[in-house]
């Protein structure tokens, strides 16, 4: 049981930890003008409290250690302003006494043994993922393919925020107008088993808010659950590329799922880079 003096020293933990995450970005990387001398490094609360879309006197009593609950929504909406990684994401909500997003628990599962193999598949694409498409792990195929994943926020790493948001990722995926009502059937049918959840709905908001597509099509409640298997790219230094995809689950009843591009072809294979 958690004693009251606990309790506190837990919040005061949380408050130093949010303004030495807060004092690391700068203005400049989250689209901010610089208007006049700023007194103290990094952004300022009420920055931090308007981009996370939270009240400036709540996030500033969040800083201050006050005795507040702190919602799983507006946990998330914090650690993606602030930039967290996987680590800090998870400490973040340690610090608050939230209970720990599923999307953390999944990557628990990423094991060394795991992380080896990606390696040793390379140079093929692999990526794991969890049932809302969040990017668990994936090798330097992946990257090589997709772009660079590692500069992609944390809270971002989302496969279905990625194709309906980042344009890059739009102009590589050349069945994307084909293909992505069927994505979004997909991640419809597998949400049926967690309607309830707060990360799956606060998904559905921001989709619905910032990709004009999903809005359209998610009101028609489409559902598909067969995967697809084959998929073109088009690489900036090497052209076409066409994939047949493998889908291997990580356990009977798990929704984790480890999917290998495999080269379709001859050019495909031939076009993979031998070392990275």
């Amino acid at each position: 049981m958690t004693t009251a003096v606990e309790s506190e020293l837990r919040r005061q933990e949380l408050a130093r930890f949010l303004r030495s995450r807060r004092e690391r970005i700068t203005p400049e990387q989250v689209g901010l003008p610089i208007l006049g001398r700023r007194r103290t490094p990094g952004l300022r609360r009420e920055e931090v409290a308007q981009l996370a879309g939270v009240g400036v006197t709540w996030y500033t009593w969040l800083e201050q250690g006050r005795d507040i609950n702190a919602s799983e929504q507006v946990l998330q909406a914090i650690a993606r302003t602030l930039r967290l990684d996987p680590h800090e994401h998870t400490h973040l909500f340690r610090l608050a006494g939230a209970p720990e997003p599923e999307g953390e628990k999944d990557c628990q599962v990423i094991t060394p043994a795991m992380e080896l193999m990606l390696r040793k598949l390379e140079p093929y694409p692999v990526a794991v993922r969890n049932a809302r498409c969040d990017l668990l792990a994936y090798n330097r195929g992946y990257t090589w393919l997709m772009g660079d994943v590692d500069a992609i926020p944390f809270a971002d790493r989302n496969t279905l925020v990625q194709c309906l948001l980042n344009p890059e990722w739009r102009a590589r995926m050349l069945d994307w107008e084909t293909n992505i009502p069927r994505v979004i059937a997909s991640f419809r049918a597998a949400m049926a088993d967690h309607v309830a959840e707060p990360a799956w709905k606060q998904l559905v908001k921001r989709l619905k808010a910032e990709s004009p597509l999903f809005a359209e099509l998610w009101p028609h409640h489409d559902v598909n659950s067969e995967p697809i298997r084959t998929k073109r790219y088009q690489h900036p230094d090497v052209g076409l590329l066409r994939f047949n995809f493998t889908y291997l689950h990580y356990g009977r009843r798990s929704e984790i799922t480890v999917s290998t591009y495999t080269p379709a072809d001859e050019e495909t294979a031939a076009k993979l880079p031998l070392v990275f």
